[in-house]
């Protein structure tokens, strides 16, 4: 039998069920789901298939196994994180280098922030507004104006309206986060990056589809320029997976 026409297990069958079953019932992020002894009745299995389940969407994020006589599974809200991992794993396997997210990025995000320029609310405005003048004011604390940098990116990702934009500009920054990129940002190149941002917030403030994607196009274009005169070597490494933990 080929591992395409292999049945799947039935741990992961009782996985599904059990994701089904919470969206059902309305359980969310932070509740408990049933009992061990309860699930076992409901899905009529043995205690070692039921904890492989478990185990199988602790894995994925979905749920933390909280122990102790009063814990059990909880629903969780899981984040781009796990995606990004899979991601890595798939892309180191196929020998992919870094320079693969910079190109996904000049694909995608451009047509994402004329997504979000007719879909941002004025609380995700707000937000964005916050995170450029974080950049500036700690401009000298490389780890807090990155940290701003992301979270830059990804709300205009998750206002496009478009849940898979979302995980998708999240995981691509986790993936960079991750690897050994030795690339360094020095004051000048940051300054660049602030005023870049200023021009794609307003852009999205004024809700001009064609100007917002303008704007990201030329900030991608901007960055991919100095990665590839300063870092060249640092894009042909190839990728690597680590486990979100």
């Amino acid at each position: 039998m080929t591992s395409r026409s292999r049945p799947p297990k039935s741990a992961m069958l009782v996985a599904e069920r059990i994701v089904q079953d919470a969206l059902r019932e309305g359980i969310g992020p932070g509740d408990a789901l049933p009992l061990e002894k309860s699930m076992l009745l409901r899905y009529e299995i043995g205690r070692g298939t039921l904890r492989e389940a478990l185990r199988l969407l602790e894995f994925q994020g979905v749920i933390v196994l909280k122990p102790g006589m009063h814990g059990g599974p909880v629903m969780q809200d899981p984040d781009a994180s796990h995606l990004g991992s899979t991601l890595a794993l798939l892309m180191q396997l196929k020998s992919a280098p870094l320079r693969t997210i910079a190109e996904v990025r000049t694909a995608l995000e451009p047509m994402i922030c004329r997504l979000a320029a007719e879909r941002m609310s004025a609380e995700s405005l707000d937000e964005l507004r916050g995170t450029i003048d974080r950049m500036r004011t700690d401009i000298d604390d490389e780890r807090i104006f990155l940290e701003a940098n992301k979270r830059f990116h990804e709300i205009i990702a998750w206002s496009s309206g478009n849940t898979l934009f979302g995980y998708l500009v999240a995981s691509l920054f986790r993936i960079m986060d991750s690897a050994v990129t030795g690339i360094d940002y020095p004051w000048h190149r940051r300054t660049a990056v602030v005023h870049a941002h200023e021009q794609i917030y307003d852009a999205l403030r004024s809700h001009d589809p064609q100007m917002s994607e303008v704007r990201m196009r030329e900030h991608i274009a901007d960055y991919d320029r100095f990665t590839e005169q300063k870092y060249p070597e640092v894009l042909k490494q190839t990728i690597r997976w680590r486990h979100p933990m």
